[in-house]
C-alpha cells in the first residue's frame, strides 16, 4: 500500500493512495510517533470521504519527525567525484523537521546562498522502535520508503568540517509525496535519478549503496534508539552540482525532479525566498 499525510478543507489527514485519490484514515492525522504497519492496516478506510489527489495539500510524510539521519557518501561514484577514500563507517548528520516540505511545495532559495544543489536520495521510515537492532531484525523496524531531495548549500556546508550549517535550512528539503510499504515494492535494486530543467544529472540504482539499509539501521539504533516516525535519508548518487564541470546550482524557477522506481516521482520548484531586503521593507 502507498500513503500520504495532506490537507483537505484544513484538516490534516492521512490516506491511502487510491488510483488518483485519496481516502482518509479513521483517527489519523498524521504519519508519525503513533504510526506503525499495524495502526496503518487497520485504521478503517472512510471511503465515503474519498478525495482527488490534485484537490489536497500534500504535507511531508512524516511532517514532525523526532529525529532525521541523513548519510552522506554512501555511493562509490559519489564517494569518488568529491576526491576522498571510501568511508569504514557511516558519514552521519542531522536534519530537523523545520528542514521539510511537502511533495508539492516550493523549495526555499535562501538569499545567502550562491550554491543551492540537489541530492536525490531514498528515505527510510521507521515503524517499529528499536534500540541495537540487528541487521538481520533491520526489516521489521522499517514502515517503509519515501523519496527525498537532500537539497544543500554547499556555500554553507563548506565553512567548516562540520555539515549541518549548509544542510539544515528551513523549508527546503522534499520529502515525499507517498509512503511506499516494504512488500509493496523492493528496493533494493529500484533505480534512482534525479532530474533538473529536463535533463537527467543523477542516475545510479540502490544496489550501490555502500552501507545497507539494514547496516544504517543497525548502526542508528547502536547509539540511540530509533522510534516510529524517525527518517533515514541514505544518500545520493554521484552528479552533484557542486561537482559538475561547469557547476550545477539551482536558482529561482527551476525544476527538479527525483524519481526512484517503485517508490514514486518527487517534483519541486526552487523559489527566491523573500525577505525584507528583497522587498525593500525597513528603508
Amino acid at each position: 500500500m502507498a500513503y500520504a499525510t495532506y490537507e483537505t478543507h484544513g484538516l490534516r489527514r492521512v490516506g491511502v493512495v487510491d488510483g488518483d485519490a485519496l481516502i482518509p484514515l479513521a483517527g489519523l492525522s498524521e504519519i508519525g510517533s503513533a504510526t506503525t504497519s499495524q495502526v496503518l492496516a487497520e485504521a478503517p478506510r472512510l471511503v465515503a470521504d474519498r478525495t482527488p489527489i490534485a484537490d489536497v495539500r500534500l504535507l511531508p510524510v512524516v511532517p514532525r519527525p523526532a529525529k532525521i539521519f541523513c548519510v552522506g557518501l554512501n555511493y562509490r561514484e559519489h564517494v569518488t567525484e568529491t576526491e576522498r577514500e571510501l568511508p569504514t563507517y557511516p558519514v552521519l548528520f542531522p536534519k530537523f523537521a523545520s528542514s521539510l516540505v511537502g511533495a508539492n511545495d516550493d523549495i526555499v532559495a535562501p538569499a545567502e546562498s550562491q550554491q543551492i544543489d540537489y541530492e536525490g536520495e531514498l528515505a527510510v521510515v521507521i515503524g517499529r522502535a528499536g534500540r541495537r537492532i540487528a541487521e538481520a531484525d533491520a526489516a521489521d523496524h522499517i514502515l517503509g520508503y519515501t523519496v527525498a531531495n537532500d537539497i544543500t548549500m554547499r556555500d554553507f556546508q563548506y565553512k567548516t568540517h562540520q555539515w549541518m550549517q549548509g544542510k539544515a535550512w528551513d523549508a527546503s528539503t522534499p520529502l515525499g509525496p507517498y509512503l511506499v510499504t516494504p512488500e509493496e515494492v523492493d528496493v533494493s535494486h529500484a533505480g534512482i535519478r534525479t532530474v533538473v530543467g529536463g535533463v537527467t544529472v543523477q542516475e545510479s540504482d540502490l544496489s550501490m549503496l555502500i552501507f545497507s539499509i539494514p547496516t544504517l539501521i543497525a548502526t542508528i539504533s547502536t547509539f540511540t534508539a530509533l522510534e516510529p516516525g524517525d527518517l533515514i535519508l541514505t544518500g545520493t548518487p554521484g552528479g552533484v552540482g557542486y561537482r559538475r564541470d561547469p557547476q550545477l546550482f539551482l536558482g529561482d524557477g527551476d525544476q527538479v525532479s527525483v524519481e526512484i522506481d517503485g517508490v514514486g516521482v518527487l517534483r519541486s520548484t526552487v523559489r527566491a525566498e523573500i525577505t525584507a531586503s528583497t522587498t525593500g521593507a525597513g528603508r
